[in-house]
């Protein structure tokens, strides 16, 4: 089964940092797409960072980028989001996702494994 649990979510002011963690279960592929969603009250879900493990490339949303930095560690399994500059645009609940399709990086949302979520908040 595969699993995916994030944390690190949690309240900052605005300027802050804040960085969130995902650790991976039951996926051994060796090619896929791992990211970063988020979802804000009443709007879409978007992404937020991805990375494609055909071509080793990382890829971020435009807003987030120069701010947010998508890290891994394979040892561990884990993903990593640095969020740098946080500012109030930024709260929402942070998904984690992965998928053996690496295509889906970064043109699509619809990957096959989702974590549980975790809140960001951000005060101005």
């Amino acid at each position: 089964e595969v699993q995916l649990v994030e944390s690190g979510g949690g309240l900052v002011q605005a300027g802050g940092s804040l960085t969130l963690s995902c650790t991976v279960s039951g996926f051994s592929f060796s090619e896929y797409a791992i990211g970063w969603f988020r979802q804000a009250p009443g709007k879409e879900r978007e992404g937020v960072s991805c990375f494609r493990s055909s071509t080793g490339s990382t890829h971020y949303l435009d807003s987030v980028n120069g701010r947010f930095t998508f890290s891994r560690d394979s040892a561990k399994n884990t993903v990593y989001l640095q969020m740098n500059s946080l500012q109030p645009e930024d709260t929402a609940v942070y998904y984690c996702a992965a998928d053996t399709l690496p295509i889906l990086c970064p043109v699509s949302k619809e990957y096959d494994y989702w974590g549980q979520g975790t809140q960001v908040t951000v005060s101005s």
